[in-house]
């Protein structure tokens, strides 16, 4: 299943991920009960999503401890997947609170780079800024044209963001993915290393090298995502939801956390970095779920099924009845409930998009409303996400232009 972004690799009778790319628990009650009665001060915003764990539900419901908490295939009681996540928000958000608004947002196009080591002179850097930018327009039509809307500086930012994203995503989705090993991923993964450090391998990681200098983008969204594709190798089939949203936050919700520190915060914004953290995380998740939705039959045909498991059997349905592509009262049903459960996602998300930076809003808008989109397209296909792929045309892209511009200036959500 491909994540949110997704990169082309040059056949190698060898793949390894240093060439692959020709351009290259338990926790204690009282833990959990403590953070529940932080968010419940107003450090968190509530989301409306049903099915996801109550990390999410905290501010709504008294049994914190048990909702916080989920049993595992081994009987023992450990952290429920959002709570893990959460985790990694607070981090984020504390790495932004320190670096990024020591400043001002707006100054983020003018910072200046430290010194780090790079291949080639600064025309080159500018040359590998360039190849990110074509990358993103030959593979990623409609996320390109939305970066178009951004500053420079950002737009190349995000370039080189969605190159490594892409180049990861490829080692096990792309032509070479039946030859790639968990040890190829840790490679990959000291090569991420190396490119904090400054050292970068090729021209593409100089120019994430050199993104990383100039915005507070953290390592451990990136570490992440390399385990969400470890778990591709390990893993195709999800018993619950709570599964699948680790996997999603690891391939989609890292790529939300990776690019707010870019994007910046509005610095009239009364809200908690924290709370525009976790908006960015659900329109990664929303993505994320879209993808799977919109991909049923293509992913089938691979082996793969990325739909919990248990809500298929509540709904009569198991792997034979995806495997057999046939659309039935039964399979739209459940349709339904996976496409309301993303539309939350993006429900959340849109609270988020409104205390970006003004530079960043109307880009963000037009993904999100575009992506969103690509629901509404399964429903027009009668849910036959087995045989037709869901897409949104040029006209519906364009018109979905004027709305973006006016939600970001507006600063409304829908």
């Amino acid at each position: 299943m491909s994540s949110v972004v997704v990169l082309w690799v040059a056949p190698s009778p060898n793949p390894d991920p240093m060439n692959t790319c020709g351009l290259v628990r338990a926790l204690e009650s009282s833990r959990v009960l403590s953070r529940c009665q932080r968010m419940s001060n107003g450090r968190r915003k509530q989301t409306t999503t049903t099915w996801s764990s109550s990390v999410m539900r905290c501010r709504r419901r008294s049994s914190v401890v048990s909702s916080s908490l989920v049993v595992n295939p081994a009987g023992e009681m450990t952290l429920s997947s959002e709570e893990k996540v959460y985790n990694v928000v607070l981090s984020q958000a504390a790495l932004v609170n320190k670096q990024l608004r020591s400043t001002s947002p707006v100054l983020d196009d003018v910072k200046k780079p430290q010194d780090i080591v790079r291949p080639g002179s600064l025309s080159l850097l500018g040359e590998a800024y360039d190849r990110c930018g074509e990358v993103c327009a030959e593979y990623a039509k409609t996320f390109y044209l939305g970066t178009l809307l951004m500053t420079p500086e950002r737009r190349k930012a995000i370039w080189a963001i969605y190159v490594w994203c892409r180049r990861t995503d490829e080692l096990v989705d792309g032509p070479n993915a039946s030859h790639i090993t968990p040890m190829a991923l840790d490679r990959w993964e000291a090569r991420l290393e190396d490119l904090y450090r400054g050292r970068a391998f090729d021209m593409l990681d100089a120019a994430l090298a050199d993104t990383v200098t100039r915005y507070p983008v953290d390592i451990q969204p990136f570490r992440d995502m390399i385990e969400g594709m470890r778990m591709d190798l390990r893993k195709s089939r999800y018993n619950n939801f709570d599964e699948l949203y680790l996997y999603c936050y690891y391939v989609a919700g890292t790529v939300g956390l990776m690019s707010v520190p870019v994007m910046g915060i509005d610095p009239k914004s009364k809200a908690t970095t924290e709370s525009v953290y976790n908006a960015a995380l659900a329109l990664g998740i929303a993505n994320q779920l879209t993808n799977i939705l919109r991909d049923v039959g293509e992913d089938a045909r691979r082996g793969r099924v990325y739909l919990p498991q248990d809500e298929l059997a509540q709904a009569g349905l198991s792997d034979e009845d995806i495997f057999a592509g046939k659309v039935t009262d039964k399979w739209r049903n459940f349709m339904r409930l996976q496409l309301k459960r993303a539309r939350m996602f993006f429900d959340e998300a849109e609270k988020g998009v409104t205390e970006l930076d003004a530079a960043s809003r109307w880009p963000v808008w037009a993904s999100l409303l575009l992506y969103r989109r690509i629901l509404d397209e399964i429903e027009a296909n009668d849910y036959n996400n087995f045989t037709k792929r869901a897409y949104v045309g040029k006209v519906k892209k364009i018109a979905a232009l004027p709305l973006a511009y006016a939600k970001s200036v507006l600063k409304v959500s829908s």
